[in-house]
């Protein structure tokens, strides 16, 4: 039988507000324990919290980013339920009243197609704390530093089909929050944090299988993994006779394998009703407006701009607008070299790769984007060539200078003088007359791979500093001269 999946996310998305969502306590990462938390996020009685409009005006710039409707009218609820790391015994968020209504987002694959994902709602609520489990001596500790920050949870319609669709769009939700500047992304942290709600039916059947919420996935790969996983063990369980039954999985990277850790409970569960503390939150049109013009370019608007005004391949213009640092760091580069192909490739091969290999982010690349432009230009006025120019990015990252005090110190620029270059040809061909005898008696096949042959004994005499553009023209022509 074949199996169609399907999946649902719930992305957490931590705001970047000064202060928690009803309080005015930190939200710094990283405080000692219970250092930033006050009265109201402990839930001490005749504590009443205040809304933090700034977590309103986040909540309203991600719904006009995804194109979503804003409740002119949401209302915040309790949700009910008891666990150590909520001392209040309730979460405040908001059921029948979200802030931000039906959207969507347009992913791109990794074959460079693109489809859109529904968003059923996105709505604010405060995070609980933390359960510690770590040197208790089998106790575990309660940190509420994490109480009461802002979030924002984002409902995906169940339009995904597998878990590189699901991966390609929590990657998306990630540049978008970034780019909007509501959520740092932090996903090691815990900024942002993903539900994968996964079942799987018949291909061809109209009807839901039942699904297994997979709590709290904090990676990229190990969505990939955690659904893939959970994909194969209902189909091997419907297939052998089972049942899947509803409830909720915890991932565990060690073991590549899903576990049961509660089943799952429904809305009714938690006995939601409306928060008597806090009043409906009302926004006016002229609020909108102001979030609305307050907007940067998006991350779909910026990749369109890429191909378009700089003539980019899809892939390489999704690539380079994935993040808002990448996009500024080539525009950079650009503007410095005036050459976006250039800039594309390097930022996209070499300057990637060093970051890869240092576990560097953009932001600390130990090469700045005007020192790679300038190196770029060296290029383009032959001053060096392609070869030279990675030894001279090299140095560049070691910290030796600009690429001009490089090629200078190191003495790297490029010979273009045709009759040194000539001189050189004349010497290595001497050098090679017995090659050069087979060459000129070989048919044009095997001239081919022959002469490829003196090209590298020339850019070995020259160390590699003659132009090879010049060395291709000239050594045609004296082999066939």
């Amino acid at each position: 039988m074949q199996w169609e999946t399907v999946i649902g996310l719930e992305i957490h998305a931590q705001l970047s507000t000064q202060s928690k969502i009803f309080s005015g306590s930190a939200t710094t990462f990283g405080a000692e324990p219970n250092t930033q938390a006050s009265l109201v996020d402990l839930g001490m009685p005749g504590t009443l919290p205040v809304l933090n409009a700034e977590a309103v005006r986040m909540a309203c710039k991600f719904g006009l980013a995804i194109d979503a409707e804003i409740a002119e009218k949401n209302v915040f609820a309790r949700k009910n339920y008891f666990y150590p790391d909520l001392p209040k015994g309730y979460q405040t968020s908001q059921m029948d009243h979200p802030i931000v209504g039906k959207g969507h987002l347009d992913i791109t694959l990794e074959d460079g197609s693109t489809c859109r994902i529904g968003i059923t709602r996105a709505h604010l609520e405060e995070d609980a704390g933390k359960s510690l489990h770590e040197d208790f001596h089998g106790m575990s500790g309660i940190d509420l530093n994490r109480a009461g920050t802002p979030l924002l949870e984002i409902v995906s319609e169940p339009d995904i089909r597998s878990a590189k669709e699901a991966v390609a769009y929590v990657k998306a939700i990630h540049a978008l929050v970034r780019y909007l500047g509501i959520c740092d992304g932090n996903m090691a942290e815990g900024s942002l944090r993903c539900d994968c709600n996964v079942s799987v039916r018949p291909k061809g059947q109209a009807e839901f299988g039942t699904r297994a919420e997979i709590k709290n996935v904090n990676s990229f790969r190990f969505i990939e993994k955690a659904i893939n996983h959970e994909v194969q063990r209902q189909i091997e369980l419907i297939e052998d006779g089972g049942k899947v039954v509803q409830e909720t999985r915890l991932y565990d990277p060690n073991k590549d394998e899903t576990r049961s850790m509660r089943s799952k409970e429904e809305a009714n569960d938690y006995r939601y009703f409306p928060c008597p503390d806090l009043l409906p939150v009302v926004i006016e049109q002229s609020f909108l407006d102001e979030v609305r013009a307050s907007l940067p370019e998006l991350p779909g608007q910026k990749r369109e701009r890429f191909e378009r005004e700089f003539g980019l391949s899809t892939y390489d213009a999704s690539v380079l607008s994935a993040s808002r640092e990448m996009a500024d760091y080539f525009e950079q580069v650009n503007a410095t070299c005036g050459d976006a192909k250039l800039a594309a490739n390097w930022v996209m091969g070499e300057l990637s790769s060093l970051l890869n290999k240092e576990g560097l982010d953009i932001e600390q690349s130990p090469v700045t984007a005007e020192q790679l432009g300038g190196m770029i230009l060296r290029i383009k006025d032959d001053t060096i060539s392609g070869k030279i120019a990675k030894m001279v990015f090299e140095a560049m990252a070691a910290g030796e200078g600009s690429a001009d005090e490089i090629i200078e110190k190191k003495g790297l620029k490029q010979v273009t003088d045709s009759g040194a270059i000539e001189a050189m040809l004349d010497e290595v061909l001497a050098a090679n007359a017995e090659q050069v005898e087979q060459y000129r008696a070989s048919d044009e096949a095997k001239r081919g791979k022959m002469f490829g042959f003196f090209v590298g004994q020339a850019m070995k005499a020259s160390k590699g500093k003659a132009n090879p553009g010049q060395v291709n023209q000239l050594l045609k022509k004296k082999l066939e001269g």
